[in-house]
């Protein structure tokens, strides 16, 4: 009797993996109210937060702006994107 190996799906292949994270980078054309207002309303950040890491963004050219599994962060990023903000996940 053969023994079958259990399918994983790409999904658990990637969140196997292990914790990503999506970083916003600077850009010279969204205001800083906009990023704090985006970074809100599509990463769940409170005010100070979201402040914080556009303050960051600006200065250090990048923040860390949410983690946790691949699966998670896509849609998350990709709304960053559409909404005008260079984000990657890493």
């Amino acid at each position: 009797m053969t023994k079958s190996k259990p399918k994983i799906s790409t999904e658990s292949i990637e969140d196997l993996a292990g914790i990503k994270a999506i970083i916003l980078y600077n850009d010279e054309y969204n205001t800083f109210d906009f990023v704090i207002d985006t970074l809100i309303e599509v990463c769940e950040h409170d005010p100070r937060q979201a402040e914080q890491c556009a303050f960051i963004t600006h200065l250090k050219g990048k923040c860390d702006v949410k983690s946790g599994s691949y699966t998670e962060l896509k849609p998350v990023e990709q709304e960053l994107l559409n909404r005008g903000l260079t984000a990657n996940i890493e």
